[in-house]
């Protein structure tokens, strides 16, 4: 009974390995899985989803369209390596090393990337929305206002404001991401940092010239003066029914 027991798992083994390698080297996935050693391995279209990697060394691997989704790589050296359009989508990528690793295409959605050395890196066409620990030097100003406005209108408004400060690290002078951090606080009832926000937003908007941005900035101001007539529940006001009565002024800012 035991040695049915064992062929059975042995085979089912073998199948899932046939069907997890696809196209990968399928020794080099079990060198990778084994040893967490696989520089210059072929683990193309690898499916690889939560394995734990962290610390792994894949220096030069070819892992272009492997599926890593929620895997643990971090510390894992990743330099030199293909990624381009390998989803890494919910990974953990903390302290991993990315220089001459190429990105292109891929998906990073939601995945961490605290500390992650990313510089020399080829990103073009890579997907970071959600991601938390985003370099503020892989991306532009606009890229994380973008972010933040999408995780806002999602409801997600504490990683809507770390992108909207992260855009205001980059570029100090950008009134409307301090306009959108002001409505994102709004919508979690810190009415005196959204109306702090919105002080800084209606100054810059002067000093730029910009007549809609001055005025939705005072619009906004004058709501948060405007004394509660009635019991607000958390989730309310609407993020997006705020920016759609003060019209689209918010996403004048997204990037196109």
């Amino acid at each position: 009974m035991k040695s049915k027991i064992l062929a059975t798992a042995t085979f089912l083994t073998t199948i899932s390995l046939t069907t997890t390698v696809q196209a990968a080297n399928s020794e080099h996935v079990r060198q990778l899985l084994a040893t967490k050693q696989c520089q210059n391995c072929d683990l193309t279209n690898a499916g690889l989803v939560m394995a734990d990697l962290s610390g792994a060394n894949l220096s030069g691997a070819n892992l272009a369209g492997a599926n890593l989704s929620r895997a643990n790589l971090s510390g894992a050296d990743l330099r030199g390596a293909n990624l381009s359009g390998t989803s890494l989508f919910g990974v953990n990528l903390s302290e991993a090393r990315f220089s001459g690793a190429n990105l292109a295409g891929a998906d990073l959605r939601n995945s961490y990337l605290t500390n992650a050395q990313l510089n020399g890196a080829y990103l073009n066409g890579a997907n970071f929305q959600g991601a938390i620990g985003i370099p503020s030097q892989i991306a532009s100003p606009e890229d994380f206002y973008a972010w933040g406005v999408a995780e806002a209108e999602k409801g997600n408004q504490q990683q809507a404001i770390s992108y909207f400060s992260q855009a205001i690290a980059i570029k100090p002078e950008y009134a409307g991401a301090y306009l959108a951090r002001g409505v994102a606080r709004y919508q979690i009832l810190d009415r005196q940092g959204a109306f702090v926000d919105a002080q800084a937003a209606e100054k810059l908007f002067i000093s730029q010239n910009n007549t809609s941005g001055t005025e939705t900035a005072q619009a906004f101001m004058k709501e948060l003066q405007t004394p509660y007539t009635e019991k607000v529940s958390s989730g309310k006001p609407s993020f997006v029914d705020f920016v759609g009565s003060l019209g689209s002024i918010l996403l004048q800012f997204l990037p196109f």
